[in-house]
């Protein structure tokens, strides 16, 4: 069965079409919250059609949006041209975890999927980082509960705070400097945000650790996550591929298709 999978963060949406056995394609594009079915069907019928597709082709659609004012449209994307009733993360689909915190309604999409995501692929404990508009640290039981975790302001959201907080200093691409201490106002800058969010990482993964008192995992996902990569010896894994793996695997858990 060929599944349409729709991943929607605050900045990008991915898009991605799995045929069964595998994914045979994904694209993303910036996140509108205006943008209309009928656009987003525009869209992805090119897309498809350059790799060999059609939006007819499409038998199902499972979706994950942590934006509100989207999901509408989503959802008429697959009524009007899937001619399918798609399974919404948070509304008609069961997720099969547990969710120990105080409001489980509170607990964002993006992360329950994420921690399924991880939860299939990694044993034990887990600790997933997810680096987006915001960074977010989740503690995944042994048995895929969702325990809770902590929202930190993402890594571009923070640089692009300091340029509009303070006339003088420039909007500045994130990157990794070859030392900490900065020679000039951007070599400083982007010390304090790269350097500063490798100490946020380290700092929070170390006290979420000591608090849980057993062995944790750690998995970092996320457009920026790649960034750290050989940064820090905090990190276990980098796994671009977690989000769409749990919502596969939701889509699996509700239909037993995939």
């Amino acid at each position: 069965m060929m599944l349409l999978a729709i991943e929607q963060g605050n900045t990008n949406t991915l898009f991605g079409v799995h045929d069964g056995s595998e994914w045979i394609a994904q694209w993303r594009s910036a996140t509108d919250a205006s943008r209309t079915a009928d656009e987003y069907a525009v869209w992805l019928s090119q897309l498809l059609s350059m790799a060999g597709l059609q939006l007819s082709g499409l038998k199902a659609c499972i979706i994950s949006s942590v934006v509100p004012q989207s999901i509408f449209n989503l959802r008429n994307l697959s009524r009007r041209y899937l001619h399918v009733e798609p399974l919404v993360v948070g509304e008609n689909a069961d997720l099969g975890i547990a969710v120990r915190i105080d409001k489980p309604s509170e607990a964002g999409a993006d992360r329950l999927v994420n921690a399924i995501g991880a939860h299939v692929v990694y044993p034990g404990t887990l600790i997933v980082i997810d680096s987006g508009t915001a960074t977010t640290f989740d503690v995944i039981a042994e048995d895929g509960g969702f325990e809770g975790g902590v929202i930190a302001p993402g890594i571009n959201l923070s640089m692009e705070a300091l340029h509009q907080a303070a006339a003088k200093l420039p909007r500045v691409a994130i990157q990794r400097p070859q030392r900490v201490l900065g020679k000039d106002t951007v070599g400083a800058m982007q010390s304090g945000v790269f350097w500063g969010y490798i100490a946020l990482i380290e700092g929070l993964i170390a006290r979420l650790k000591a608090e849980w008192g057993a062995p944790m995992t750690v998995v970092a996902t996320g457009g920026v996550a790649s960034l750290f990569h050989g940064a820090t010896m905090a990190i276990d894994h980098f796994d671009p591929d977690l989000t769409i793996r749990g919502l596969l695997e939701i889509h699996r858990r509700n239909t037993g298709h995939g």
